[in-house]
């Protein structure tokens, strides 16, 4: 006996089964209870609770029923949860407050702005608005699947046919288990529009419609409570990404009483305040006096209208007052988006344009299986008249053949047999009434079966031709957008603290400087001013030992730079997204602005003042390729970067010159080749492309550089062991692209391989960068001007083990300034005759 007692014990692992039970509750939660359906934008329990009132043929057009016996069909036919929560969602979709559009007409006490609850459901009657019809046209006509309820003793709609896009146009709010969504109401009409706007795109053949075409029609939310939201920032960044902050503050006004004090009067509030509870609220730091200077507050609102009276002491600044109210009460509250909705029974965070498309497509859906349905009806009929027609051409016959019959199953089989008729003609055909013989009921019948046959056609149109679908969904949703359309409650309002800030920022001329480690800064124009002849030149910047200025140049806030990396990727930003710095500082990491990868390393920067058509991209890569590319197909960068070009496995991008495709180029290797082509031999490819080839490369040889002869009249040449020379560029004579090119540099023991080149003229510097991090700075008039088969002279001395790491040009500008001549100095300062 005790054995069969513990036969029954089952022992299981408590956190294994806490976790699948806590699961299995999430998913309910998520899927089936606190989430609408991207479709119809309803929970189940709304969607039951429209269906159960459908059911119970609680129409507009029907008087009202008792709230009780609505809650009581639903819970006991699709939703087992509790009346509260069912009679709570009732009463929500029939507060004018709360829903912008009520789904509910109710009858009696549903609560107020207040906060006061509706009165019992014994109480409250309730019918379905003319706007629910819309949601639920057409459900009969096998538009959505019905999947069976709790128990399978009844049939459900898994969603509604929503005629319009009730989840943007209601919005909702719900917290599941992890999760929680909170999109806001929007205005009937500029979704439509916005729909509308995807359908003429879609007829046109035009691309896809993009969310700047959709915020331009939808301005933003627009709460049934009005109110006004402040600025586009909020809306913005909710639309584009499904999450964002909006700012909406009460509607008030400020008047002067006859006694000379003011009154601040609050017309509307922010949706979702209570206005018991703010009124409380104020009374509340009027009290504490946490604010001072309200000497009456008093609720004069009617069924005319809201009315809030906020009276003031004479000397108060009214609009000071009004600011400290914003600031600690709800007269100004933010309402955080999140538009997290359903799609096939998966929660999904979308931006509108998803949203709309969503919705599209189950208007489609929708239509198409409502287009089948009626079609399968129209033939069907059509069928039938076909042989009712038939019997009425020969009616004597039939009645004959009716008369001599036994039974009605003989008189079928005669009909099937001598007229070759279906078994449901015969069937309408026994059952004809003596009264379609008359030529009036012929004629009739005559009438209904062309007219069923042009329907037929059309329908059948409808179903092969996607844009006359899309067509009858445009017409169909525009005769609702007609109908049920209203004004704007919510006003749209400046905000001091959301302009856009490209806007306010001046154009002006900037100087940006890079260094080899990726600092960057910005420095206004002025930092650099002439100096008279013979001065010491400026300061320059605070650098690491290791690190110096590689690039330098004048740009404008507006403009782009363009950041190129060695891995092949494009990166952009304006002028003004470079922090400002003083003129010693090092400037902010390049890490910190663009979004790099691990090793990624910059390779070339170049400002761009716009994205004309006849401007070009020139890249090298380590490999000898190089490629060509319009610049205006670098117009759109995105904040993660852009693929700039396709590397092959070890090969990296090595520099990136800007021009007008009719250069120069020349091409410099670690084993001292070097090649020069004009720009043209290379044909312009599209963005993502490798490129063509440059110079043909003997084993293991790398290309170390990419000049442009505009860059100077030599090509100076440095080794790894501190050995270099100046070449003339005229010693390079132009080849095709892809040769191996000429010797530039004669290799031996005592110079090791090529490190750098540069094109020069004589009056540039360079700096000579070693491994140890040291630079030295010369003139480039100091260093031999040899032919192309030499090594050159020693440039630098190298302690045993160091090498040669890189070579820069001084960038005009650097360090120290131009000098210019004393009197044009002295014009600069002298004042304006």
């Amino acid at each position: 006996m005790e054995d069969n007692i513990f036969d029954k014990v089952h022992e299981v692992d408590l956190k294994k089964t806490m976790e699948t039970s806590y699961i299995d509750y999430a998913m309910s939660v998520i899927a089936s209870r606190a989430l609408p359906d991207v479709r119809d934008g309803l929970k189940p329990v709304q969607r039951r609770i429209l269906h159960s009132m459908i059911e119970l043929n609680n129409g507009p057009d029907k008087p009202h029923r008792k709230c009780a016996r609505i809650v009581g069909d639903t819970m006991g036919k699709y939703h087992p949860h509790g009346d509260s929560s069912i009679y709570g969602a009732l009463v929500n979709m029939a507060q004018e407050w709360s829903t912008r559009y009520p789904l509910v007409d109710g009858h009696g006490n549903f609560g107020s702005v207040d906060g006061d609850g509706a009165a019992a459901m014994r109480y409250t009657e309730a019918r379905l608005s003319k706007i629910s019809m819309e949601l639920t046209a057409d459900i009969n006509k096998n538009t959505v699947d019905f999947v069976p309820n709790f128990d399978e003793t009844e049939k459900e709609p898994s969603v509604l046919p929503a005629r319009f896009p009730n989840l943007l146009v209601n919005g909702t709010s719900g917290i599941a288990v992890g999760m929680a969504t909170n999109i806001p109401p929007h205005n009937l009409k500029e979704v439509i529009n916005a729909v509308v706007r995807i359908i003429d795109d879609q007829l046109e053949d035009k691309e896809e419609t993009t969310i700047e075409e959709i915020l331009g029609i939808i301005k933003g939310p627009d709460f049934p409570t009005g109110g006004m939201i402040l600025g586009t920032r909020g809306i913005e960044e909710a639309y584009r990404t499904g999450r964002g902050k909006i700012r909406v503050r009460a509607v008030t006004d400020i008047e002067t009483m006859p006694n000379g004090k003011s009154r601040i009067i609050v017309t509307e509030l922010p949706y979702m305040v209570n206005k018991a509870r703010l009124i409380e609220k104020i009374a509340e730091m009027v009290r504490d006096k946490k604010i001072d200077g309200i000497t009456d507050l008093s609720d004069q609102s009617s069924r005319e209208g809201m009315r809030v009276v906020i009276e003031l002491r004479k000397d108060v600044n009214a609009n000071v007052l009004l600011n400290q109210l914003y600031k600690h009460t709800q007269l100004q509250d933010t309402f955080g988006v999140i538009m997290l909705a359903l799609v096939n029974n998966e929660p999904k965070v979308m931006n509108i344009l998803e949203m709309l498309n969503y919705y599209l497509k189950h208007q489609e859906e929708v239509i198409t299986r409502r287009t089948k349905y009626e079609l399968n009806k129209a033939e069907e009929r059509a069928h039938i008249l076909k042989g009712l027609l038939i019997a009425l051409d020969h009616i004597d016959e039939v009645i004959h053949i009716i008369r001599s019959s036994r039974t009605v199953q003989i008189a079928k089989a005669e009909l099937i047999e001598r007229f070759e008729l279906t078994d449901v003609q015969a069937q309408a055909i026994v059952d004809m009434r003596l009264r379609a013989l008359t030529g009036l009921e012929r004629e009739k019948l005559e009438a209904e079966y062309k007219e069923l046959m042009e329907q037929i056609s059309r329908l059948k149109a409808i179903l092969a031709d996607r844009k006359l679908l899309l067509g009858v969904i445009k017409e169909e949703i525009l005769a609702i957008r007609d109908k049920y359309g209203d004004d704007r409650r919510t006003s749209i309002g400046f905000d001091e603290f959301d302009i856009s800030m490209e806007d306010l920022i001046p154009r002006e001329d900037v100087v940006i400087t890079m260094t080899k480690l990726g600092y960057i800064k910005r420095m206004s124009n002025d930092t650099f001013k002439a100096q008279n002849r013979g001065g010491k030149g400026i300061k320059g910047m605070q650098k690491l030992d290791e690190d110096y200025v590689e690039e330098l140049f004048m740009s404008n806030t507006h403009h782009y730079i363009m950041f190129f990396t060695s891995t092949g990727r494009v990166y952009r930003l304006k002028g003004y997204e470079i922090p400002e710095s003083s003129r010693t500082s090092r400037g902010t990491a390049i890490i910190n602005l663009l979004q790099l990868m691990p090793g990624e390393k910059i390779s070339a920067v170049i400002p761009i003042e716009k994205y004309d058509d006849d401007s070009y991209l020139v890249m090298a890569t380590k490999k000898g390729l190089v490629k060509k590319t319009p610049l205006r197909d670098y117009a759109n960068v995105r904040k993660t970067g852009l693929a700039a070009i396709t590397l092959r496995e070890d090969d990296e991008l090595i520099e990136v010159k800007f021009t007008d495709g009719k250069q120069e180029i020349i091409l410099a290797t670690k084993y001292g080749q070097c090649i020069r082509f004009s720009e043209e031999d290379v044909r312009a490819t599209g963005r993502t492309s490798m490129g063509v080839r440059g110079i043909n490369l003997a084993d293991r040889d790398e290309v170390i550089g990419m000049q442009l002869t505009i860059q100077g009249t030599e090509l100076l040449i440095v080794s790894e062991k501190g050995m270099g020379k100046r070449t003339s560029i005229s010693e390079f004579t132009a080849q095709n692209r892809g040769g191996k090119g000429v010797k530039c540099y004669k290799i031996m023991e005592k110079t090791g391989n090529v490190v750098g080149f540069k094109a020069v003229n004589e009056d540039d510097e360079v700096m000579i960068i070693n491994t140890e991090g040291i630079i030295i700075r010369m003139k480039c008039d100091g260093i031999s001007l040899l032919g192309r088969i030499t090594s050159g002279v020693k440039l630098i001395n190298l302690p045993e083990g160091d090498k040669v790491a890189s070579i820069a040009k001084v960038r005009k500008g650097d360090e120290e300034e131009e000098e210019t001549s004393e009197d044009q100095a002295q014009e600069e300062e002298s004042p304006e005759e």
